[in-house]
């Protein structure tokens, strides 16, 4: 290959954390390294995340793309990825995590307990919209779509009095790779407040079937070299609950993994659309042994677990399960 081909969503977000996943693995390989911006279905439909239905909808172009030989690795935001192996794609590597926290920007500097009653907050996630209605029921939650630029415009901009909001919730990672982190008013810690599975990771699916060229064998050593295990760990467990519930798009869960002194911990959530109740389950498995194997073991160990749980306790009762 003359250079190797990486697929991205044509979002500045993406383009923005998709160069800095160029820039390690051209570091890493000695290949020259180009980008390939790719229009999703997602970035075009006006629905909202609940009304889109499945997964695949920011995923689909890319793998096609990588399909078709026209890219030689596609980067996702891991949390849009859907859960399901695919048979023809591998995911060759999952960079270090970035800031796994949801964030608050609101005006005036306010944060979720000094937001007035009535207040107008804007999201388009149903678990953040469950989360904010179980906290702060006093609070107006808007359905919005919009790159982070557009969200923050109807906070912090001269948005027509119909489109202003009083605050919008938004992921830690994306305001962070765009350079805007001053926006943030509050940083909602993970141990009250739980994100999607897989939030603030990202993903490098390739072609399963392997190059063995020099180029592909290099391409190939430099996933090898910028994958973490530890957030690979992590991930894996957080989306098993994803695939173990059969969660959809429309489903408000919140989960979070950690390593720490030889366990892998999980705590997952499932809430009820409208915020007045939830059910919680958290477990921890141990490692037996080092490396990503043993990671992924856990893994499987600790969400399985946490999935059971989940289910014997009503699960199905409170949320959209089962893929829908």
């Amino acid at each position: 290959m003359t250079a190797v081909r990486v697929g991205t969503r044509s979002s500045a977000l993406a383009l923005a954390q998709t160069r800095q996943v160029a820039d390690s693995l051209a570091k890493a390989s000695g290949l020259e390294v180009e980008l390939v911006p790719i229009t999703t279905h997602g970035d075009t439909t006006t629905e909202s995340l609940a009304q889109l239905g499945g997964t695949g909808v920011f995923t689909g172009a890319l793998r096609d793309a990588l399909l078709r030989g026209e890219i030689d690795v596609a980067v996702h935001s891991l949390k849009d990825l859907p859960t399901a192996p695919h048979p023809d794609i591998a995911l060759a590597a999952v960079p270090k995590r970035a800031d796994a926290r949801d964030v608050l920007c609101a005006r005036d500097g306010l944060t979720l307990d000094t937001l007035p009653a009535g207040s107008r907050v804007g999201t388009g996630s149903p678990r953040r919209v469950a989360q904010l209605k179980a906290l702060r029921p006093d609070l107006e939650v808007v359905d919005i779509r919009g790159n982070i630029d557009t969200r923050l415009g109807r906070v912090f901009g001269d948005a027509d009095v119909d489109r202003r909001l009083d605050a919008i919730i938004l992921a830690a990672a994306g305001l962070g790779r765009l350079g805007r982190g001053d926006a943030a008013t509050q940083y909602l810690e993970l141990g009250d407040w739980l994100t999607a599975p897989g939030q603030g990771a990202l993903a490098l699916e390739t072609r399963r079937k392997k190059d063995t060229s020099a180029d592909g064998r290099a391409l190939a050593q430099g996933l090898a070299a910028i994958n973490h295990v530890t957030t690979r760990g992590t991930v894996a467990a957080e989306r098993a609950v994803l695939a173990g519930l059969e969660a959809g798009c429309a489903a408000p869960l919140g989960t979070t993994a950690l390593v720490e002194d030889g366990l892998l911990f999980l705590t997952a959530t499932v809430y009820k659309p409208d915020g007045t109740q939830r059910l919680t389950s958290s477990h921890a498995a141990s490692l037996e042994g080092t490396g990503q194997s043993a990671l992924l073991e856990a893994a499987e160990d600790v969400s399985q677990r946490v999935v059971d749980e989940l289910l014997a306790g009503g699960a199905a009762t409170l949320a959209p399960l089962g893929g829908v």
